[in-house]
């Protein structure tokens, strides 16, 4: 048992099929904002992309969220943070249209409560690229309640990205939790796996398994999301 278990959402909590999800989020992105913004689609689905690519790139000297609006601001030639709330508006709404590439697993929802019940504290340790409203908008798609977790990890209360290691000190630390008391649920051998070098034990999702450099995957325990609820249920 440990008193602490840290998930990722995108493929572990949330099944999905990541490149549709993409491409019907980008659609709907650009079909919202590229004519009132007077911006070509491909200027402002480059500029997401270099938004990504400039938080996964934060040292921790300032929020992601403040490393996005900067690299949106370059890539657009304009103040893009005024529209700030109209895009927390579109992930409320307009977003939606991204759930068709997402599936609910039934098995997630159960761990969730069992564990609940058993007083653990539990996390969404996603990569802190999104906003409040993206992130807890796809924790619903999933069947679950954002109340369900004690913290979830933001682009504007995270300072690191995956798989960099100070990530998960960094939430640890605001958490107050102890890696070695903790376990990484994630389906990304680089990104969710990485936390085992902080000292916390892991567990790799395989139903939508990333697996970028071909890694051997018998090194880390896995199993599917049903597997890892048998193994709760027998501890």
């Amino acid at each position: 048992m440990y008193k602490n278990y840290l998930f990722d959402l995108d493929g572990t909590l949330l099944p999905m099929d990541l490149k549709p999800f993409i491409d019907l989020y980008l659609q709907a992105f650009c079909q919202k904002f590229a004519h009132p913004l007077q911006l070509p689609p491909q200027t402002l689905g480059q500029a997401i992309w270099e938004g990504a690519a400039a938080m996964a790139q934060n040292d921790g000297s300032c929020l992601n969220r403040e490393v996005f609006w900067r690299a949106m601001n370059r890539a657009c030639g304009k103040d893009m943070r005024l529209y700030e709330a109209a895009f927390d508006a579109f992930y409320r709404n307009e977003f939606v249209a991204a759930k068709a590439a997402t599936r609910v697993n039934p098995y997630v929802a159960k761990a969730v409560a069992l564990l609940k019940q058993r007083g653990c504290r539990l996390i969404v340790a996603t990569n802190p690229i999104f906003p409040e409203a993206a992130t807890f908008a796809r924790i619903r798609w999933a069947a679950l309640d954002p109340d369900d977790f004690s913290y979830v990890t933001l682009y504007d209360n995270s300072s690191f990205c995956k798989p960099r290691v100070e990530y998960y000190e960094e939430t640890c630390r605001v958490c107050g939790i102890r890696p070695e008391e903790s376990i990484m649920v994630g389906n990304d051998t680089d990104e969710d796996m990485c936390a085992a070098a902080l000292g916390m034990d892991t567990f790799l999702v395989t139903d939508c398994l990333i697996n970028r450099h071909d890694k051997d995957i018998r090194a880390f325990r896995h199993g599917s999301f049903r597997d890892f609820y048998e193994d709760i249920c027998r501890q």
